[in-house]
């Protein structure tokens, strides 16, 4: 059985179709070989995942894209992301440290051999560690929706090489923490590198558009 939903999930992350493009039911249905019916509910699970946008009137199409919304989606991680750090810290077993130091060995090796494509998902294995050690299930679906938003967004902007060098410091320093049971820095370590990140993808995306136009960086 086709998986409509996670294939119009896979285009629109791999950038397939485009921040705001228009998503008709009918062209959809043909380009997946299905009936109207699977299409409308893929687009109803991807609206509440925050991919898809559904207006009144209006139809559905992919989320536009624009510097209030990215800074909208970093405020969110970090408020959820931040106290999950805190609560790993207190929490977390000898099991969850030994798998955060393979996910940040795995994601320096990646670094070192140039496999930038890769970094995001290991980057995302990171963080789904520390969660998992927060053991505070609710706030999982949110976090995992972001993931989503931020996985298309870096598919359209990426990382920009300088960037991958810092965060490899900042997972050790991270691990550390979680290590020492340190709550407070864990959470101040997870707020700042967020911010870090918001901030390297709001220049890449600006650097994008100066692009597109034609203007000077």
């Amino acid at each position: 059985m086709i998986d409509i939903q996670q294939q119009l999930r896979n285009d629109i992350v791999a950038g397939t179709m485009p921040f705001g493009a228009r998503l008709i039911i009918e062209e959809l249905a043909v380009r997946y070989g299905v009936s109207h019916m699977p299409v409308r509910e893929a687009l109803r699970v991807l609206h509440g995942e925050g991919l898809v946008v559904i207006e009144p009137n209006r139809g559905a199409r992919v989320r536009p894209i624009y510097r209030g919304f990215i800074e909208d989606v970093f405020d969110v991680r970090c408020a959820i992301e931040t106290m999950l750090a805190r609560r790993a810290a207190e929490r977390r077993s000898e099991r969850h440290l030994v798998q955060l130091r393979e996910s940040a060995a795995r994601l320096e090796a990646m670094v070192a051999a140039g496999d930038h494509a890769s970094v995001a998902l290991a980057n995302r294995d990171f963080h789904t560690i520390i969660n998992d050690a927060a053991g505070n299930p609710g706030a999982l679906p949110i976090v995992d929706s972001h993931w989503l938003l931020l996985a298309a967004l870096l598919k359209r902007y990426g990382h920009g090489d300088e960037r991958f060098g810092r965060v490899i410091d900042e997972h050790r320093h991270l691990i550390s923490a979680i290590e020492r049971r340190d709550a407070h820095s864990a959470a101040v370590l997870m707020g700042a590198h967020i911010e870090k990140g918001k901030i390297n993808l709001l220049q890449r995306a600006a650097e994008d558009v100066r692009a597109a136009e034609g203007a000077p960086a």
